[in-house]
């Protein structure tokens, strides 16, 4: 494969949301239309990507792995085409969704990280769809109301909140921030 490549941003070992942060301010020193290669580690790291350029109008082009590595690349955008990133306007805190809980309340949980991140710990009940599928599972949902969706921190399930809302969901929750600091019941599978 022969892509010209401008900037090489070293995210390896990170994990989400930081290698989307490193990406964002890393972007904004690029002239549009050259090209960066983001190196990463984290297996969510593709569809975050993936995600976050489909928001902003940049050009995600692929990744390829090589060994451990994943390296993606990304086209920065033009003035005309870039587009102001947007935010899931609909949140419900980790405090809100535990006392939802403990009330028997009616609503699901999507838990929107990867396979393994889902494994080591996960709130009981919560469905499993990684980002980078939700696109082609979203039937899954069977049009499911009162959607609570959640992630590491706050970053994948905001993208996922965004698109579920665009495919017609009703009540759409981001949880923020995320499971990296949820306190309530959790279960494993390993």
């Amino acid at each position: 494969m022969d892509v010209t490549v401008n900037k090489v941003l070293d995210a390896k070992g990170l994990a989400c949301p930081m290698p989307i942060v490193k990406t964002k301010k890393e972007m904004t020193t690029l002239e549009p239309g050259l090209v960066m290669e983001i190196q990463a580690t984290d297996k969510g790291s593709t569809a975050d990507l993936k995600a976050w350029a489909d928001s902003t109008g940049h050009q995600y082009l692929g990744t390829v792995e090589e060994g451990d590595t994943l390296k993606h690349y990304l086209r920065k955008a033009s003035e005309e085409e870039e587009k102001a990133e947007t935010k899931h306007p609909h949140i419900v805190s980790l405090d809100d969704l535990l006392k939802q809980i403990e009330g028997n309340e009616n609503f699901t949980v999507l838990d929107v990280r990867e396979p393994a991140e889902y494994a080591f710990g996960h709130i009981p009940g919560a469905i499993n769809i990684p980002l980078g599928e939700l696109e082609e599972r979203f039937e899954e949902l069977n049009n499911a109301e009162n959607l609570h969706i959640i992630c590491r921190t706050g970053n994948r399930s905001d993208f996922a909140a965004q698109k579920l809302t665009e495919k017609g969901f009703k009540n759409v929750q981001n949880v923020v921030p995320g499971m990296k600091e949820w306190t309530g019941p959790t279960d494993k599978n390993h």
